[in-house]
């Protein structure tokens, strides 16, 4: 790890609402992780798949959407979160308990598997 590798360090984790429909999440942070150089969103999701494919993931894609989403189970650090692809970027999608350690484990492997080098944006969504 460089001196300028992301931490991951989580600034608002989403609140779970519950409701007749199900459950919703309110706010919540995402990580924006953009290859250089900029790569197709079908190549994204291939890297995604390889890597998540490994032992220590559990995964699925059971939506029928126009960009590819993920529930990523971590078996090693226990934790959950979405991984969607879109617009040329891999997004982490923070949920209650997801574990800083596991975004990171995410992403070394991707860097590993994709070599390339990777911009990580924090965006914070809505609050309200």
């Amino acid at each position: 790890m460089t001196d300028d590798a992301p931490t991951f360090d989580i600034p608002h984790r989403p609140k779970r609402v519950y409701s007749h429909d199900g459950v919703e999440y309110e706010g919540g942070t995402v990580f924006k992780l953009s290859p250089d150089p900029a790569e197709s969103n079908d190549r994204l999701a291939g890297v995604v798949e390889r890597v998540l494919s490994g032992d220590r993931y559990t995964y699925g894609d059971w939506f029928e959407l126009p960009a590819p989403v993920y529930l990523v189970h971590d078996e090693r650090d226990s934790s959950v979160f979405r991984v969607v692809i879109r617009s040329g970027t891999v997004e982490f999608h923070v949920l209650p308990d997801t574990a800083r350690e596991a975004l990171r484990g995410l992403y070394d492997r991707l860097r590993e598997e994709a070599d390339c080098a990777w911009r990580v944006d924090c965006e914070l969504a809505d609050t309200d």
